[in-house]
């Protein structure tokens, strides 16, 4: 049996290449640093910004209006005003009073800063903004509406609906990541595999399918990451869609932790504002877990992985990973390895229900599934657990006994969580 080739020949090619990727990645650094401080050593500092979000919030019987908006420079930042006014598409003229309060991790995220508004300009709505208002007019609960723009267009989703989600485990399923990604282009490729098979035949036998579709659908996918702006975790996804589309074009092993790695790498060279974003290093640890029980479940069903081990695993295997960072935990969770099996016809079927204005189809269903958790508690993980947690995980990789202690560890842990 013929054993594909790694992404590189040798370990030292890759320990080069990780040593250059490295290099760009603190160069780069070095260029924001100087940038951000210059900008926090300015007492005042005009700018044009785009309103991303705008919601109400209430302290001391005072309402006011928080704003998340992109800078036209390119950063983006939070500030608070108390003009009454409906900020839905509008782009403002706004003066910001940056301070040393604000640390360069944040700068290279989303900060917070004082400001004053100069002007409010209203802006056309845009082709996407009109998709939006589409999907929201078929839905009497604005919670589902945000639900759909959310995982339709990477929205935010409605504060209400925001801890019921996370109180049945499914964020994943609601901020897009390599999982929507993966069932776009399932059905993408499918699609366009149907057609092209037959003029395949008749016309062009001597093409690939695989380099003629692949490139209609990675373009097609490109196209939507443009559309919604490029989310960290969607935009890590393609990155690793196009580079295994083009690795299995060169006969190269796809299903390897180097080009995990070197993909990572790759897009903090190009974009180091993704070492501060948590859904990016989240969708990270999620799809090495997946290689992980694919490098010990190479003798299993391929249906019985996919649609059992897959979602068990990840579900279990991720659990010290995020309550490290986010301690809520409801029973309910343990419905997150059913649910993201149902999702994967239920996404792109709602997306067609959606298109003929029938959206409102499951909205009974949903609502019955969102009301069900009432009663949550809060475990957060200490570091001094997750991290051990993190190089036992690592180390498996040459293991398989140590696999097995990983799943021992978070089997435990499940228990402590859940019972």
């Amino acid at each position: 049996m013929l054993i594909k080739p790694e992404l590189f020949d040798t370990k030292k090619s890759f320990g080069w290449t990780v040593l250059f990727l490295s290099f760009v990645i603190v160069i780069r650094l070095l260029f924001d640093y100087t940038t951000y401080r210059e900008f926090i050593t300015k007492p005042f500092y005009f700018t044009q910004a785009k309103v991303l979000h705008s919601y109400q919030k209430s302290k001391n019987e005072k309402t006011y209006n928080v704003l998340k908006l992109q800078a036209d420079e390119g950063f983006t930042f939070y500030t608070t005003t108390y003009k009454k006014e409906n900020f839905s598409h509008t782009r403002i003229r706004i003066e910001i009073f940056p301070n040393e309060d604000i640390s360069f991790w944040e700068y290279l995220g989303t900060f917070y800063v004082k400001s004053r508004i100069q002007s409010v300009e209203k802006i056309p709505s845009t082709f996407k903004e009109r998709l939006m208002m589409y999907v929201s007019e078929q839905h009497e609960d604005r919670a589902l509406a945000s639900f759909y723009n959310a995982i339709f267009f990477a929205t935010p989703i409605d504060r209400s609906l925001r801890e019921k989600i996370s109180l049945l485990g499914v964020s994943h399923l609601v901020a897009l990541s390599g999982f929507h990604l993966g069932i776009l282009w399932a059905v993408l490729y499918g699609l366009f595999l149907l057609i092209y098979r037959p003029l395949q035949q008749k016309y062009f036998p001597y093409r690939h399918a695989l380099l003629d579709v692949g490139l209609v659908t990675i373009i097609l996918l490109g196209v939507y990451l443009w559309f919604v702006n490029f989310p960290p975790s969607l935009l890590r996804s393609y990155a690793m869609v196009l580079a295994g589309w083009v690795v299995i074009l060169m006969g190269v092993e796809l299903l390897s932790f180097i080009f995990l790695a070197t993909i990572g790498l790759v897009l903090l060279a190009l974009f180091p504002n993704l070492l501060v974003s948590l859904s990016f290093w989240l969708s990270l640890a999620g799809v090495f877990y997946i290689f992980l029980l694919l490098l010990y479940a190479k003798n299993y069903s391929r249906w019985l992985v996919s649609l059992l081990l897959i979602p068990l695993g990840i579900f279990f295997l991720m659990l010290p990973i995020v309550h490290m960072i986010f301690p809520m935990t409801s029973i309910y969770q343990l419905l997150s390895p059913l649910l993201s099996v149902f999702f994967i016809p239920f996404y792109p079927l709602v997306m067609l229900l959606h298109l003929f204005g029938f959206g409102y189809f499951f909205d009974s269903a949903l609502l019955g599934l969102f009301t069900l958790p009432e009663e949550s508690g809060e475990y957060l993980l200490p570091l001094w657990l997750g991290i051990p947690y993190i190089l036992l995980s690592l180390y498996a990789i040459k293991s398989k006994k140590v696999f097995w202690t990983v799943c021992g560890l978070v089997g435990i842990y499940g228990v402590y969580l859940f019972i």
